[in-house]
């Protein structure tokens, strides 16, 4: 077996049937080469306003209390340093994910974000959007501006994602036949309207959206499985999963195993860069540890990504 160690220090076994995992963070560039890709594509990236990162930053620090257990931001640098990481990394194009907290917000993270990308060739333009009646509005105004990828978060944002006022935003977006990264799974806490059933709702009216799951849908991984076996745009992208932090590779059910088998092209590369309490390697050893080989890590690290982002994809392996 090959058993690379992280500089987290977790351990994962490595059938010798597939390329050896990096090891340090350092060492993912060659990895991802040696895999035949020419970059990651990671659907799961956070760059904000400086103002709402902090306070992000800030309830992380807690995070002792909050979700009983310690929380270090690993990347905790400046903006220009955290691009510089990722793009060492191999991140082609680089989400920009925002949220709202609270009514209010949503528009004006949606001119940040242009900015933001605007300043940036390789920063993907990015949109939120809240419960609100102004959705209606905003979000086909940030469709117009360019935006190419939607962040939801119902834990954070404390509403449901079936709530009739969002039907405007939702349909936009499906017309539109731009990925929403939804955060829905009750953990690392449940919410008053986390969990797939009000997903499940709004895909029954808008089923063409295209839906990605955060976090596979943590904890409720089956069912939100069930969602992206019936619904022809909805994926899982893997932030946090498996990467020893939340569930351990080892953890991970052969029937899961199975089903993420054939998922394969509906399994999308997420981190939650820069707020993971762990180096970004963990990640990918731990996907690599699942055993479901090269192909497979090859469609999840890039193919499927660059298919859900609408990215180039001339420089795809053959």
């Amino acid at each position: 077996m090959n058993v690379p160690e992280t500089t987290a220090g977790h351990v994962f076994e490595v059938p010798d049937t597939m390329t050896a995992p990096p090891r340090t963070d350092a060492e993912v560039p060659d990895y991802v080469r040696a895999l035949g890709l020419p970059g990651l594509a990671d659907i799961h990236v956070h760059f904000l306003p400086q103002n709402v990162l902090d306070k992000v930053w800030q309830y992380f620090d807690n995070a002792a209390d909050n979700y009983g257990r310690d929380w270090p931001i690993t990347y905790r640098f400046d903006t220009d340093t955290r691009l510089s990481i990722v793009r060492e990394l191999g991140i082609r194009a680089i989400p920009a994910l925002t949220y709202p907290h609270k009514p209010g917000m949503a528009a004006w993270l949606n001119d940040w974000n242009a900015e933001f990308a605007a300043a940036h060739d390789d920063v993907i333009h990015c949109g939120t959007l809240y419960a609100e009646p102004e959705c209606a509005d905003y979000v086909p105004k940030a469709l117009a501006a360019g935006a190419t990828l939607f962040k939801v978060h119902v834990q954070v944002g404390v509403f449901s994602p079936d709530d009739a006022v969002l039907d405007p935003a939702w349909r936009a977006l499906e017309e539109a036949r731009v990925p929403i990264v939804i955060h829905a799974g009750s953990a690392p806490l449940p919410g008053t309207y986390t969990g797939p059933h009000a997903v499940g709702n709004v895909l029954e009216r808008f089923p063409q959206l295209s839906f990605v799951i955060a976090h596979m849908g943590m904890p409720e991984y089956d069912e939100f499985a069930d969602l992206a076996e019936r619904f022809d745009n909805v994926c899982l992208d893997t932030t946090m999963f498996a990467s020893g932090y939340f569930s351990d590779p080892a953890e991970v059910t052969p029937a899961y195993r199975e089903r993420l088998a054939g998922l394969e092209d509906k399994v999308i590369l997420g981190s939650d860069f820069p707020n993971i309490p762990y180096p970004y390697v963990d990640q990918i050893a731990g996907l690599a540890a699942l055993g479901l080989g090269d192909d497979w890590m090859r469609s999840v690290l890039w193919t499927n990504g660059v298919k859900m982002l609408g990215l180039d994809r001339s420089q795809e392996p053959d």
